[in-house]
């Protein structure tokens, strides 16, 4: 399955590749951090590559999206929409994996028994 993103998410990836005039070879690189207050952080990035091997690889409207394997195990299945609202804006990730979520999003926790969870207890919306 792997990681999708909404039209307006594509949109907006799609804008930031042009605005950053970033080469074709450029893949939006889906990832997770430990950390949070819910055991992980989302993190959104351009890489230059990819790898086939270590990488799961997808084309959505020719946005190249890669999810490393150790990370897809967290995030298969998420939908990455994008908000742009007076209340919200940016990227918000839609993840059936999640069994609990920070109040901004931005944190996930999983299941007990999921590999290498780690309660760092950093910090959370931007504190």
């Amino acid at each position: 399955m792997s990681v999708t993103l909404t039209e307006k998410a594509l949109g907006e990836v799609k804008r930031l590749l042009q605005e950053n005039d970033l080469p074709e070879s450029t893949v939006l690189r889906v990832a997770i951090l430990s950390g949070g207050c819910s055991g992980f952080e989302y993190s959104l990035l351009f890489d230059e590559s990819a790898d086939a091997e270590e990488d799961v690889l997808s084309e959505q409207d020719g946005v190249r999206i890669a999810v490393s394997r150790e990370h897809l195990q967290f995030l298969d299945g998420t939908v990455i929409d994008y908000h742009d609202s007076l209340m919200k804006r940016g990227f918000v990730f839609n993840n059936p994996m999640a069994v609990r979520t920070c109040g901004c999003g931005s944190s996930f926790g999983v299941a007990k028994g999921a590999p290498s969870q780690s309660q760092t207890g950093g910090s959370c919306c931007g504190n």
